[in-house]
């Protein structure tokens, strides 16, 4: 087993010949599955720079730089820059590094990517960890991180980068200390040649966005593919005080699903980072109870249901 978190850096080329980027954490030899950590909107794979040690002690956990962030390359076309293109980007990582039992860990919209994966690939998809995201998205918290995206970050100091990063996300993160933002802006930005810090990511990601009244209906259409996650477990994780995954949205996924996991991250908006100790034994206690592989009967189930679904979705008749 690596030393504990130690990673290889890996790419793998998408889809339309990008290369993207994975932080492979290789985890002990006998380790049967992978993890697959997906990042938010303007994330990469830093974000699981203390999930990811931890998980590999037992797993194997590959973290992932979507295209147009991080050490992924960036999108020539901004307007590949949607759930749809990532979801093949995630498809093309799973052939190029050969996995058929993975574990998906989303936040934001790495959940959004989850869903649709589980949705339209159940048999490779032992369960998913889905990181204060559902099938309706707040506009409350849509319209303030459409704003920052389009933004972006430029300053002259990692103090004052966290000072930035206080001011814009301080409620979220109510009890975090300057050592803490300091984290997490290194996190977020990085360091030019002349030592000022700005974000990591494309800016053109915002392009696809349109207003946020459009960006807030079209998230309705995930509940279909959120429908789909019938006999997959599903954890699903909510900050307390989160403006992105809503108490009623929340409320309505469990009862529409009555075999997910509801978790309640205190203290915490969007989106929980996975590194606070009631979050982590949560996902700790989830993914424990998961099994390694499928039966035949389950892998012939799943198999059925995707080949239906797919149907369905060419033709255009998904339910709601």
């Amino acid at each position: 087993m690596a030393a504990a978190g130690m990673f290889l850096e890996r790419t793998y080329a998408s889809f339309d010949g990008l290369q993207l980027y994975v932080r492979d954490y290789p985890g002990p030899r006998e380790a049967k599955v992978t993890v697959i950590c997906i990042p938010g909107l303007t994330r990469n794979s830093r974000d699981f720079d203390e999930l990811a040690p931890h998980l590999a002690l037992k797993y194997r956990v590959l973290c992932v730089d979507l295209r147009g962030r991080g050490k992924s390359q960036y999108a020539p076309d901004p307007m590949t820059y949607q759930p749809p293109t990532y979801v093949r980007d995630m498809m093309a990582l799973l052939k190029a590094f050969s996995l058929n039992r993975v574990v998906l860990v989303g936040t934001s919209l790495g959940g959004i990517i989850s869903t649709v994966l589980g949705a339209v690939m159940p048999t490779k998809v032992l369960g998913i960890v889905m990181n204060d995201i559902g099938p309706e998205i707040d506009a409350t918290g849509l319209t303030r991180i459409a704003a920052f995206v389009a933004r972006g970050y430029s300053g002259p100091t990692w103090d004052a980068a966290a000072e930035a990063l206080l001011q814009v996300d301080g409620k979220i993160y109510p009890d975090y200390t300057h050592a803490d933002w300091l984290k997490m802006a290194r996190r977020r930005f990085i360091e030019q040649p002349d030592g000022s810090i700005k974000n990591d990511y494309d800016l053109n990601l915002a392009k696809p966005f349109g207003n946020a009244a459009q960006a807030g209906s079209a998230a309705t259409s995930l509940w279909p593919y959120f429908l789909r996650l019938t006999g997959i477990p599903v954890l699903a994780m909510r900050g307390a005080i989160s403006d992105v995954l809503s108490p009623e949205t929340f409320a309505k996924m469990k009862q529409r699903m009555p075999h997910i996991e509801p978790y309640t991250v205190p203290n915490r908006g969007h989106t929980p980072y996975l590194d606070e100790p009631t979050a982590l034994a949560a996902v700790d206690d989830f993914l424990a109870r998961l099994p390694s592989r499928l039966s035949a009967g389950q892998w012939l189930g799943r198999a059925a249901r995707q080949a239906e679904f797919l149907v369905r979705l060419k033709l255009g008749a998904l339910p709601t």
